[in-house]
């Protein structure tokens, strides 16, 4: 298969994606300038998260891109080895992946810097090397690497970063990850990950087996409440940055805050009882919610 015509099946395999994320990526009301370079932007963190989670398209068309070998080609590790190699020549020379060559426009007219995409890469490789956390605080820091850099990102792409908009968005951000989380624990659990602080479960009573079950029990409930009570507060430490941007960055940035909140109310309408599969919020209660917080209620 040629370059020219790997080129856009793997740019498209992982783009595609887009459209099932629990937040809009680049939502149409934006300046057609800044969804391209949004989207290039999820571009790569996509498919980071696909090379993490072991979810490429199967042909080994990505890892040929990134100069991976056959036989090394099912190594997780590696490959993020070599993407991290190429994300480099994205800011100093030519890189070899087509979402890697999407995104060096964008870098270069945004001025953006390398930290926060290795720092999405960074939590890929730690999450192939660990698999629990022990401490709240440990779950911060893994956030600091797998979460906020995104939202530092839409910061950068739209010429909008300032020191205390960065601690917001990185309050939303935490959030924004602990709720997917709280989704997600089940599936999280069937890749041998939990991101339910070991301390949290000890406190609550709650045992890896009990994660397992189908339904959650008393226990489990008790304990995904005060999680998500935690993202709820986050989500209204970091809700002041809708109101300190305009225009339709605003609208971006409510939808995200509204997201969060939408997720947390969709948690608690079922019981906090995650297992059976991830409580998603319906398209009214997102509404509803970034209504709220247009109009500053909240």
């Amino acid at each position: 298969m040629t370059a020219g015509l790997m080129a856009p099946d793997l740019e498209s395999a992982t783009l595609d994606k887009a459209a099932s994320e629990n937040f809009p990526v680049a939502p149409f009301f934006l300046p057609r300038a800044w969804r391209d370079d949004l989207m290039a932007v999820y571009g790569f963190a996509r498919l980071v998260d696909d090379i993490g989670d072991g979810d490429l398209a199967p042909g080994g068309a990505d890892a040929r891109a990134l100069g991976v070998s056959p036989d090394e080609a099912e190594d997780r590790l590696v490959l993020l080895d070599a993407f991290e190699a190429d994300l480099r020549r994205v800011f100093d020379g030519t890189p070899g992946h087509p979402l890697l060559r999407r995104l060096q426009p964008t870098v270069r007219r945004r001025s953006l810097t390398p930290e926060p995409f290795l720092g999405l890469i960074a939590a890929n490789r730690q999450d192939q090397l660990v698999t629990r956390y022990e401490t709240y605080d440990d779950l911060l820091a893994y956030c600091e690497l797998s979460a906020n850099p995104v939202g530092r990102l839409v910061l950068g792409v739209t010429g909008t970063s300032t020191p205390e908009r960065i601690r917001l968005s990185d309050a939303i951000c935490t959030a924004l990850q602990i709720v997917e989380h709280l989704q997600d624990v089940a599936e999280d659990l069937g890749r041998d990950r939990i991101y339910l602080p070991a301390e949290d479960m000890k406190r609550f009573h709650v045992q890896e087996t009990d994660l397992g079950a189908k339904t959650a029990g008393a226990s489990v409930r008790a304990l995904v409440a005060y999680e998500a009570q935690r993202a709820r507060d986050l989500l209204n430490e970091g809700a002041p940055l809708v109101g300190s941007v305009h225009g339709r960055l605003k609208l971006l940035l409510a939808g995200f805050v509204a997201g969060g909140r939408a997720a947390v109310r969709a948690i608690a309408a079922a019981e906090y009882d995650v297992l059976p599969g991830p409580p998603r919020p319906g398209k009214v209660q997102l509404l509803r919610e970034a209504g709220v917080i247009l109009r500053g209620e909240g």
